[in-house]
Parts: C-alpha cells; structure tokens; sequence
C-alpha cells in the first residue's frame, strides 16, 4: 500500500507518497500540502486494488510509436491491412504522432474530423476514426491512458446515395464494349452479383458446371507493392453458393474455350496468362465505360447493383438478396436496395378489403360514399 513521509528541506515542508506499482517498480511523487497527499495515496490505492492504475509515464509515450506497434499487433485481412497503414501514415499520424500520447484531447480529435471532412467523404472519415478510436481503446487496456479522447466526437453525417441500377440495355452495351478476354467477366458479375475480387479469384474448381452453380470461397487481392494473390472473401457472410444462369454459364464455357484456365486453376487471367490486378483492370473498364455509351464513372460493381435489382424486380425476398450477395444481415440488404422494392399499397388495400369488405350487403364497415 501507499505510504506518506514528511519531508524538511530548506526550511519548507513537503509530503511524499510512496507506492509500488502493478508491475513491483517503486515509485513515488512529493505534495507541499498533506490535504493533496492524502488524496493521491487514496486515489493511487482505490486504483490498485481495481486494476486500475495508469503509470503517469505511461501517457510521455509518443503516440506515433504506439499506433505502429497496434498496427503490428493486429490481425486483419490483406486487404484491410494495406488500408490500414495507409491512413495511419496519410491522415493519424500527421495529425497526432509526434505528441505525447496521454496530451490528446477530445476537442482536438473533433477538430480533426472536421478537418478531414474538409476533404474526404463522410464515409471514409468514419473509417479513419474508427481506427484511431481502436487505438485509444487499446491504449486505454495497456494502462497508459485514463480514458480515451474518442469520447462524444460527432462524425460528419453519411448519406446513402440511392443505388440507381443500370438497364438491361446497358449491360448489353458494357458487355459489347468488353474486350473479348475479360467479356465472360462481365456477364458473370451482371449474372450472379459477384464483387470484382471474387470474378477474378474464381477458379475452375470452384464451378460445378453439371449442378449449374459456384462456390464463392476466395478473392483475388491487390495491394501495392505485391503481386495479386488469393485471399479469403470481404466477411465471413461472402462465403456462399450461387446458382448460374444459362446465360452465365454458356459464356463460362465460351470462355474456357477460348482462354483456357491458367495453371493456378483461375478463369479469368491478364493477356500473359497471369492474375489480373485491379488497378491495370480499371484503366481496361474505364475505356469500355466511354464506348459502351453508359454513364462516366460507372464502376464495375454497378453490375452487383443491377443483379439485386433484377433479383427484387421478379419477386425475390429479402432473406434470399442478401444470401446470394453474401451480405452480412438482411439490414444492410435493405439499407442499399429497400426503395428498389415494389410499393406495397395497393396489396395492402387488396388484403384488408377482401376480408372486411367481403360482404358489403352485411358488413358494418360499411360507409356511405363521399358526397
């Protein structure tokens, strides 16, 4: 426990609390007034005894050293690795890396994202605060902080644009306009609401052309400085079966023939045989985007939009949109696509006049008309 010795030097008096901390290191720190030692070496023993002690060094650490052992620390898919390290290096740590850990404050992380929304999307602001806040939250179970400043920080507002799917005239058009090897890619992804990782992570093994379905186990992955690699898919909920269109199949089968599966098993493969990266990938579609006469800016996965819009167009329910996009929950389903589905007042009227309103000669409902 925590021990007070009165001091004397230079004629003035001093208070001296003296304590071991968690780790057994004896530490101590000196008042001029017993009032303010007695209720450090109360508070310094409450916080013992609940764990809850922060070394008051703890929070000198510089907080770019400790975001880079977090970084480190974490395990995360390729994918949002590279993400992660590059907003840590691009908007973290010139905001806060060279400071004191434990000198961060909430009204200077507010500042901040409102100074990030000066310039990205509400969107990607959410996601860099997401992983500054996790790193407060660890700072904060590694005893080097009290509490983190990611407290009542306000978020700029995130609206959802409306998904406006393209036509079926349109994807005629992209699937025109698609140079002849990367052509079934197109009609996959408009055909079974693939994302474009997963086009081109499928392998031969992965289709059961007899059965006229594929599994959806694997991503193709881009991240700079490496070569494309097979990796798992966006969450655990992409994981799924798809069935395949006659459509999609008869262009799966036109395809191999034409561009045989390359030696790792994968059907859609680069001019040289290889993985495709995504960002050579984009400088392909953007050209197609222009000739096929569709909207600029139209990005590969408005094909994703347009296969749950034709899915929800002929009926299906909600439960089976999300499965075959391998969304994690039906609310993210409904939170993209929900004004896709039909409006539902006229069954509504149709469903209560055809018990109540049955037998208009008896019905007490029964109300003289308007004049």
């Amino acid at each position: 426990m925590a021990s007070i010795e009165k001091r004397k030097r230079g004629g003035k008096v001093s208070y001296r609390v003296s304590y071991r901390d968690p780790e057994g290191h004896q530490r101590s720190q000196s008042f001029s007034r017993r009032v303010d030692a007695d209720a450090f070496r109360a508070s310094v023993e409450i916080d013992l005894r609940r764990g809850a002690y922060v070394n008051p060094e703890a929070g000198h650490r510089l907080f770019g050293d400790y975001a880079e052992e977090w970084r480190q620390a974490r395990v995360h898919r390729p994918t949002t690795a590279a993400q992660v390290e590059t907003h840590l290096r691009r908007q973290i740590l010139p905001a806060f890396g060279d400071r004191p850990i434990g000198s961060i404050r909430p009204t200077q992380v507010q500042a901040w994202v409102k100074h990030l929304g000066e310039t990205l999307a509400p969107g990607t602001v959410t996601v860099v605060y997401r992983y500054l806040a996790s790193m407060f939250r660890s700072a904060v179970a590694d005893g080097l902080i009290v509490q983190s400043p990611c407290r009542g920080v306000v978020l700029p507002k995130r609206e959802r644009p409306r998904v406006a799917p393209l036509g079926t005239e349109e994807v005629h058009a992209l699937v025109e306009a698609t140079p002849p090897r990367y052509r079934a890619a197109v009609v996959l992804a408009a055909g079974t609401g693939m994302r474009q990782g997963e086009v081109f992570g499928l392998t031969v093994a992965n289709v059961d052309f007899p059965r006229r379905r594929l599994e959806v186990v694997q991503q193709l992955v881009t991240v700079q400085g490496r070569a494309p690699f097979l990796g798992p898919p966006k969450t655990d909920a992409s994981y799924r079966t798809v069935p395949l269109p006659d459509v999609v199949l008869h262009a799966l089968v036109a395809h191999l023939a034409a561009h045989p599966a390359s030696s790792e098993g994968l059907v859609f493969t680069n001019d040289r045989d290889k993985p495709i990266n995504r960002t050579r990938f984009s400088d392909v579609w953007r050209r197609v985007v222009v000739d096929a006469g569709v909207l600029r800016g139209t990005g590969f996965h408005a094909l994703r939009h347009y296969y749950a819009s034709l899915l929800i167009r002929h009926g299906e329910s909600v439960k089976v949109v999300q499965s075959r996009l391998g969304h994690a929950s039906a609310a993210e389903t409904l939170d993209t696509y929900s004004h896709l589905w039909p409006d539902s007042e006229d069954r509504t009227r149709q469903a209560i006049d055809a018990v109540l309103g049955a037998d208009q000669s008896v019905s007490p409902l029964r109300a003289a008309p308007p004049r």
